[in-house]
């Protein structure tokens, strides 16, 4: 894992791995893996297990195990995954080798098996409680594929090589210049990396030239060194650059520091060690605020959460002495490794993990500060994320696009790959229907009423269609009109919608032909106020109202038959008129109001809706008195009765002209 050198290189020369009795060629491929040199490690206990004999099946077992964390440790999780397997087999296998099994199935993007692996891990280990992270992690990779960002991920093909590539920063404002991390061909150490079996790493730099393609790549003048350098970030106006390097002695690791370097011109002065830790402390992958008052790193500093964590340190004026590091905290720090932070323009931390719920090895999350100095933390999913390491993350200014990190292509080797988030798109399909009937409406006028104050129309087609092109963050109202029908509308919104979408609504129409019922117009026995539960059909008769401003109507209310004619008449009469004052309360204009009773005088006609909702009732049955009694029980008989209990209202002009204002 190349990145992760980078970082690790001060760990050469800790505790070793407790060497077995074997004494020939796996003392060498223990001294290895001891030096942190697990490329070199990887054949020598290849060697030493082939002049193993078989029956020391301790030693055998042993050795295929760091075999397999060899692998893992060089980030090539295909033969992590094969040799973890051999390890899992074995008669003396550990439960690190399950878990190392696991963990390799899911590198490789095969989330079911890893799952499988991992509840077998959890039988295995049922105190550790990375199992259950894991298992929950795999299930939600499959869910993030299925339902994917919608950025648009490409490799950057002109700059990588066949080495590895990562860690961009942006060298000017127009974003036409790029700094990154490679162990290419062209460094200035001349020594290959054990861990890696490649060149130590150098900062090297590539343009956008007139064709809008990346130049090749060349190493960047006075900054490097024969050890490793990278991870660079440049100060605001880009002239202060900060990087990583890892000085190497013959036999001790000096560390990894924070170098500085200023800008005068074309030329770069001689890099300094910005002294923020002490030389036997891990000080890399730095982060520089937009106002240069703050500095962000990882180390594995005392006092942490975990393996490496994210810092920080701050200072009140450019220029002035740093101050104490200051741990990000548990919102962003884990028992694992937080590495590679960014910090953006508006304040949000870009860092990579493998502690926190993720896809795969390291993926990229994003950070945001909240008033009581905790953080938001949201995974970035894919296709930003991977099975893969995705990390390294930077953004052109304010632009959600940029260029990133990533070991996806299923080799050891980190790349670069751009990504970008395209515009919004929002459209909308609609259908204008019959209301009764639900048969399309050909011809009938759509008026689109946005909230940003745009106003477009469109007529349907044959099928009653309709279709427009939104904004985002936009309020809107479909208002649809044909003559013989009332105004109908819908209402849409793209505002908190964070991906692109297609819209689909379908306005019914009312005909005027015929008195049109408002439902659940209900009255207590003998009493003509208006019960609570009638509010909301009034409210809606309102709304109609506004939407067909040259409207007038009658409110026609009627009765059953249980009571006098006389009675019922004067009864439907006042629940007419309360209907009536019901709506100039709401603001209609009176002159588009009549009341009218009619008392027991017309019994509802069945019709399919109230036949559907009441089998023993026939559609096209007048409710007569007569019919009613001749209904089987008085259950049957109080449902018809409740039928011509209602309130209706038909329309007398469709040309009435408000008052001006």
């Amino acid at each position: 894992m190349k990145q992760i050198f980078l970082f690790l290189i001060l760990f050469i020369f800790v505790t070793s791995p407790e060497v077995t009795a074997q004494k020939r060629k796996s003392d060498k491929a223990y001294a290895s893996y001891a030096a942190g040199e697990y490329f070199d490690a990887i054949d020598l206990f290849k060697d030493a297990y082939s002049k193993t004999k078989k029956t020391d099946k301790n030693s055998r077992s042993e050795m295929v195990f760091m075999i397999a964390e060899c692998y893992r440790l060089t980030n090539d999780p295909k033969n992590a995954e094969t040799w973890y397997k051999l390890a899992v087999k074995s008669a003396t296998s550990k439960p690190e080798a399950q878990f190392g099994f696991a963990e390799s199935l899911k590198k490789n993007g095969k989330y079911p098996l890893a799952i499988d692996e991992f509840k077998k891990y959890k039988q295995i280990a049922p105190s550790d409680a990375r199992a259950e992270q894991e298992i929950r992690s795999c299930e939600l990779a499959v869910e993030w594929l299925r339902n994917p960002e919608t950025y648009k991920v490409e490799e950057l093909k002109d700059i990588n090589s066949k080495e590895s590539d990562f860690s961009p920063a942006y060298g000017r404002d127009d974003f036409g210049l790029i700094y990154f991390t490679s162990s290419r061909d062209g460094v200035t150490g001349k020594k290959t990396h054990g861990a890696t079996g490649q060149n130590f790493t150098d900062i090297f730099e590539s343009r956008v030239d007139k064709k809008s393609k990346w130049s090749t790549p060349v190493a960047v003048e006075v900054i490097n060194s024969e050890f490793e350098d990278g991870t660079p970030s440049f100060s605001s106006d880009y002239k202060e650059l900060y990087f990583t390097r890892c000085e190497v002695g013959k036999r001790e690791k000096k560390g990894c520091i924070i170098m500085y370097s200023k800008r005068t011109g074309d030329k770069w002065s001689n890099p300094k060690n910005i002294g923020i830790l002490p030389d036997s402390l891990v000080a890399a992958h730095p982060s520089i605020s937009k106002d240069g008052l703050s500095l962000y790193f990882v180390s594995d500093l005392a006092g942490g959460f975990g393996n490496k964590d994210i810092w920080k340190v701050t200072r009140i004026r450019t220029g002035d002495a740093w101050s104490k590091p200051v741990n990000l905290g548990p919102d962003i720090n884990t028992p694992g490794d937080e590495l590679f932070p960014y910090i953006r323009e508006d304040g949000t931390l870009y860092f990579s993990s493998d502690g926190h719920i993720g896809m795969g090895g390291l993926d990229i999350f994003k950070a945001k500060p909240q008033p009581d100095g905790s953080w938001i933390v949201q995974n970035m999913k894919p296709p930003i994320n991977s099975f893969a390491d995705d990390f390294g993350i930077i953004f052109e200014g304010a632009n959600e696009k940029g260029i990133f990190s990533s070991t996806r292509k299923g080799k050891e080797n980190d790349e670069l790959y751009s990504f970008e988030l395209p515009p919004l798109k929002f459209n909308v399909t609609g259908l204008v229907k019959d209301e009764k009937s639900g048969t399309s409406i050909t011809g009938s006028l759509v008026q689109l009423i946005a909230s940003d104050g745009s106003n477009l129309q469109a007529e349907t087609g044959s099928a009653g269609d309709f279709k427009f092109a939104l904004k985002a963050d936009v309020d809107y109202i479909f208002l649809a009109s044909k003559r013989g029908y009332l105004n109908g509308k819908e209402k849409e919104t793209t505002k908190g919608q964070d991906k692109s979408r297609d819209f689909m609504v379908t306005i019914q129409l009312t005909a005027i032909d015929k008195p049109i019922e408002l439902p659940n117009i209900l009255y207590d026995f003998g009493k003509w106020d208006l019960r609570p539960e009638s509010m909301v059909s009034l409210d809606k008769l309102v709304e109609t109202l506004l939407d067909n401003p040259n409207v007038t109507i009658e409110l026609m209310s009627h009765t059953d038959s249980r009571d006098t004619e006389e009675y019922n008449l004067i009864l439907s009469e006042k629940r007419a008129k309360v209907v009536v004052k019901y709506l100039i309360d709401k603001g209609i204009d009176p002159e588009r109001l009549q009341a009218k009773g009619y008392g027991e005088s017309t019994p509802k006609v069945v019709d399919d809706i109230i036949a559907g909702q009441n089998s023993f009732l026939k559609s096209g049955t007048t409710l007569s008195d007569q019919y009613i009694n001749s209904l089987a029980n008085d259950e049957q008989r109080e449902i018809a009765h409740q039928i011509n209990r209602r309130t209706e209202f038909k329309v007398m002009r469709t040309d009435y002209e408000p008052p001006k204002k």
